[in-house]
């Protein structure tokens, strides 16, 4: 077994952990991955390669095996994730595409009604979002946001944060979303009961910051911008409201329902259906079937619904290979072994140590993507210490991953420009909404760990 070289041989375990360095390769690498990223503005991917060839070499590795090592951890990533976030895609596509998406957002307006307008973004957020990745989500309900803000003549912030604060809870805790998935997949969680713990974290994280922004929703009220006012296609006829729904919430019912009743009832059908793999692709072939096919909308038009689909999340893909690749080579320098030792000896929750870790990528990275899953990688060797759901620690890692996002994130942009507000606004609003969901979404994890 090779032997990291450098600053963390020269010291025993026991020592202090600023002067054992452990750290060191670590350190050297996130500040230049940090630096790649963001000042260089490289392709993430490539500063992933790069990082991992850098945290090998000094790590004591030859240029061969930390190759090698690069080369596995992607083919061990990626291979059990690509028929997962690939199917995810495709039904996201073809739930915006088919009208399906506005179908669930106009009818729960219509059910909930003014008063409760608020109320019916969340639900309408949950719903959407879960099929959806985040920017898809985004691009897809803030023009309806935007037209109900302009028809109901209530404030644009007041209208739209907490259906944004919805989306950040399914993108950050929610499998199938490409992070909490492939964490889950890191940590060894059960995506079914990451599910629901992350159900049960979220709902209170999105009305504490509906709560905490209720001033600012109502004090900030920026002119709409009629340009992202959604037409609706009238070529294909919608399916009915029962149809979208179900096809929508379809990889939850069956992730979730099979996770639930296998505890009580376990038989292998149930299992097999629960699989995520299985779950996703008979969700993509329900959709195909009722939001294309039954439409009108013919096989060959599908097709390219599927493929553009797929190009879409080469991107995410390629993100997740390159914190494949950095967890293999941690493993092959035995770093990630003696940090996790010295992380053991602080005495902090490895809850917490994750929320924190996750959170200072993020801060400097500004991806959630990227900071979920390199948090991940460091947190690995501390999987199941001191008794910690594997599941749990999937939801701290994401929780931080969504906190303090600020002007190295697209999300941040995406929110000023699409709500046409100041870059203070943004700070003020989408920025603590972000930080708000994410600690909250801390304390409610917390407190699954007492209880379960």
């Amino acid at each position: 077994m090779l032997r990291p070289l450098g600053f963390a041989t020269l010291a025993p375990l026991n020592s202090t952990l600023f002067s054992q360095m452990v750290f060191f390769p670590i350190i050297l690498g996130i500040i230049l991955l940090v630096l790649l990223v963001t000042v260089v503005k490289l392709d993430t991917f490539i500063s992933f390669m790069l990082v991992c060839l850098f945290v090998g070499i000094t790590g004591g590795l030859t240029v061969a095996e930390a190759v090698d090592a690069i080369q596995h951890g992607i083919g061990d990533t990626l291979g059990s994730l690509v028929i997962i976030l690939g199917f995810g895609a495709m039904l996201g596509k073809l739930v915006a595409e088919s009208g399906a998406a506005n179908k669930i957002t106009n009818r729960l307006v219509a059910s909930f009604g003014i008063k409760n307008i608020q109320l019916a973004l969340i639900v309408t957020g949950f719903i959407v979002g879960i099929p959806m990745f985040y920017t898809v989500g985004f691009v897809i309900l803030v023009p309806l946001v935007i037209a109900i803000a302009a028809n109901t003549k209530l404030p644009l912030l007041y209208v739209g944060l907490p259906m944004l604060a919805s989306l950040s809870v399914t993108h950050g805790f929610l499998p199938p979303h490409p992070a909490p998935t492939a964490i889950a997949e890191m940590y060894g969680a059960d995506l079914g009961l990451t599910l629901i713990y992350g159900i049960i974290t979220g709902i209170p994280a999105i009305l504490a910051a509906k709560f905490l922004l209720r001033k600012t929703m109502q004090r900030i009220q920026p002119p709409l911008l009629k340009e992202y006012v959604v037409e609706t296609d009238n070529r294909y006829p919608v399916p009915s409201l029962t149809i979208c729904l179900l096809v929508a919430l379809l990889p939850v019912v069956l992730i979730g329902g099979a996770s639930l009743v296998s505890t009580f009832a376990p038989h292998p059908v149930i299992t097999a259906l629960g699989n995520p793999a299985i779950a996703m692709l008979l969700s993509v072939l329900a959709a195909i079937y009722f939001l294309g096919v039954r439409t009108g909308r013919g096989i060959a038009v599908v097709t390219k619904t599927l493929a553009s689909a797929i190009s879409s999340i080469a991107v995410v893909l390629l993100i997740i290979a390159g914190a494949g690749a950095f967890k293999a080579i941690m493993v092959a320098t035995q770093v990630s072994e003696q940090i996790g030792e010295v992380l053991g000896g602080l005495g902090m929750s490895p809850l917490i140590l994750a929320w924190i870790i996750a959170a200072l990528i993020r801060v400097s990275v500004g991806s959630a993507t990227v900071s979920a899953l390199t948090a991940a990688s460091i947190m690995l060797p501390m999987v199941g210490a001191k008794g910690v759901s594997p599941e749990l620690l999937v939801l701290a890692t994401g929780a931080g991953s969504i906190t303090f996002s600020h002007i190295n994130d697209g999300g941040f942009w995406l929110f000023k420009e699409y709500f046409n507000v100041s870059i203070r606004e943004t700070l003020m609003s989408w920025t603590v909404m972000e930080t708000t969901v994410s600690i909250v979404g801390l304390i409610g994890v917390l407190i699954l760990d007492q209880i379960i």
